[in-house]
């Protein structure tokens, strides 16, 4: 619903704020109205990928000015038509509304519920401020302001009530209607920047959370991490804006697709608040109840009123987001499947030892760099690999990528190396480190960097064979069992942007530590062990000149044949075309194609 209200809030603004335009041209086709507001969302969409953090400095002039502007025009009309309008606040006359009006009074509080638009993406805001300064700005300018505009609107329209269909610019004093209408544009353009900025948000979460096909996520902001621009979904948002503006060609149906739209983001907004209460904030029954009853029973006002209107424009929300739903929830279903898949079928280190060291092959000169999404364990891809070709390279490194929610990862805190089997097995698992900022280059420099971390722990390993089995030391002489396990899980999530190098021996059977500790045992190591560094130092570098190559493995989901037509149409066609149209793992990783070889196998569900 948040993703629709993204489409529909930038079409009702723009082109509200337009129809300015022809108020003082009656005579004015609205086909020019809605070329001008396309034109506007045009230029909109086409500006995101500069970030909003370098015209972010303009939003709060303009937005106060607006809300300064529209108070003023309200006291002015206050002042000027009806100061008995005030005495709307009192509840009694709403009563008298609805017993008067029926259920046509009923039907209209789907267009008084635009009239509160816009709190339903308060949430963007916090990626450009703190808590205390949208409440602040909440409490002391917008609702005021919001208050005194609606009340000088309705005493204008007292007097004046054949205006009723275009009230705000009526309202609007001769002398200051250019002034105020480009102010309202521009504040329409701010408002459109500002739910925009909602909708990527909510696909950089769902993102997170594997519910949504891969994308690419520009953070704009070294600052603010809520920053982003997602281009795709920039032009998806572009164009169905666009197409609803040019359909609808009106602000009425549009408005009533808003208000469904708002409505339900509220509604399922109290919901999760509500389980929030219970599950995080623990608390209180009594206070759970009351905020869950209070804001229901004005939200199911609110939504039993928008219901009615669902023929007259409220169904586009519903479409919107039921196509999304089934995205994300055909997404998340293969994504998760095919997880599980590669977790429970992961090799067994008895099954690896149980090969040997030339794992029943041919080791071929070379470094073959195998590429996965698990953080411990051998993949099933790389078994079937070996199984189905009759060589594999001298040395074979298990690279995991993972992105952590930090601005950047030190180059020196990049990588954690650590050994798969013993020594003559030549294998080893690199976890590779990035923040969101950081380019992800599989270029020459990213190798190189990934061997100098390799070499580096091959010869601590050499001098910390003295160790004990259960110890566990970083690069910088700190234990890092604690880290270790905060940052291998599989989501790559952490809340510290200060992140050990690790060189951990979960896997091996040579346990590694400090170099402040290693100086005190390579003394009494012995040349063998010196030897032993040497000799692989040595093959190493071999290996590397002889080549690299990339092994990409690809996992592809398919439905049983005895699944139901559903699943197989959701699994075959559906998530299918969403791994096919989504960004690839070689471009992700940038590998190079002539030195990409990429491994499929199929998982039926």
């Amino acid at each position: 619903m948040v993703i629709g209200d993204g489409i529909l809030t930038p079409a009702i603004s723009v082109l509200s704020a337009a129809g300015g335009i022809k108020l003082d041209h009656p005579h004015m086709s609205n086909d020019v109205v809605v070329v001008v507001a396309v034109v506007i969302l045009v230029g909109l969409f086409s500006l995101q990928h500069y970030g909003t953090d370098r015209v972010s400095w303009l939003f709060a002039p303009i937005v106060l000015l607006w809300f300064l502007v529209i108070g003023g025009i309200g006291i002015y009309n206050i002042w000027t038509y009806n100061s008995g309008v005030l005495k709307a606040f009192s509840p009694v006359y709403i009563y008298r509304y609805f017993k008067r009006g029926g259920k046509n009074g009923w039907t209209s509080l789907g267009g008084i519920m635009l009239s509160i638009t816009g709190t339903e993406a308060l949430f963007a805001d916090l990626g450009h401020f703190p808590v205390s300064a949208v409440q602040i700005a909440f409490t002391l300018v917008v609702f005021p302001c919001l208050l005194l505009a609606y009340s000088g609107q309705a005493a204008y329209l007292m007097n004046n009530r054949d205006h009723v269909a275009d009230i705000f610019y009526r309202s609007i004093p001769d002398s200051i209607y250019w002034p105020v209408f480009v102010i309202a544009t521009a504040a329409a353009i701010v408002a459109s920047q500002a739910i925009i900025s909602a909708t990527f948000s909510i696909i950089k979460q769902a993102l997170a959370l594997g519910c949504f096909p891969r994308v690419k996520v520009i953070h704009t902001s070294k600052k603010f991490p809520g920053q982003i621009y997602v281009p795709d979904i920039n032009w998806i948002l572009m164009v169905l804006c666009i197409s609803v503006t040019a359909g609808f060609r009106n602000q009425s149906q549009i408005g009533n697709a808003y208000g469904t739209a708002v409505v339900i983001v509220m509604l399922v907004t109290t919901l999760l608040m509500t389980l929030i209460m219970i599950l995080v904030w623990h608390c209180h029954w009594i206070v759970v109840l009351l905020f869950t009853g209070l804001s229901l029973v004005i939200e199911c006002t609110y939504f039993s009123a928008v219901l009615f209107k669902v023929d007259q424009g409220g169904w586009v929300p519903l479409v919107i987001a039921a196509a999304f739903l089934v995205i994300m929830y055909v997404w998340h279903y293969g994504s998760v499947k095919r997880y599980e898949f590669e977790m429970h079928s992961k090799v067994s280190m008895a099954w690896i030892l149980g090969l040997g060291p030339s794992l029943g092959l041919v080791r071929v000169p070379g470094i073959g760099l195998v590429y996965t999404e698990l953080a411990s364990g051998v993949p099933r891809i790389f078994s079937h690999f070996i199984t189905n070709l009759p060589a594999i390279h001298s040395v074979v490194v298990f690279v995991c990528v993972k992105y952590l929610p930090v601005y950047t990862v030190p180059e020196e805190e990049r990588f954690l190396v650590k050994r798969i089997g013993p020594k003559n097995f030549h294998m080893f698992r690199c976890v590779a480190r990035y923040g969101y900022k950081d380019l992800h280059k599989k270029d020459d420099d990213f190798e190189r960097k990934l061997f100098d971390s390799l070499f580096l722990f091959v010869q601590l390993e050499s001098m910390m064979e003295g160790c004990s089995d259960s110890d566990e030391y970083s690069l910088y002489g700190q234990q890092t069992e604690t880290s270790r396990d905060g940052l291998l899980n599989n989501n790559g999530n952490t809340t510290s942007s200060k992140i050990d190098t690790t060189i951990s021996s979960v896997d091996s059977i040579v346990p590694v530590g400090s170099p402040m500790h290693a100086n005190l045992t390579v003394r009494s190591s012995g040349q063998g062990s010196s030897q032993t560094e040497t000799d692989e130092m040595e093959f190493l570098n071999t290996c590397r000149d002889a080549g690299v190559v990339h092994i990409l493995g690809n996992t592809v989901v398919r439905a049983s044949r005895d699944a139901r037509f559903y699943k197989k149409i959701a699994i075959d066609y559906v998530y299918a075309f969403l791994r096919k149209i989504c960004r690839e793992n070689s471009v992700i990783f940038n590998i190079p194609h002539e030195t990409l070889l990429n491994v499929g196998q199929i998982f039926y569900v």
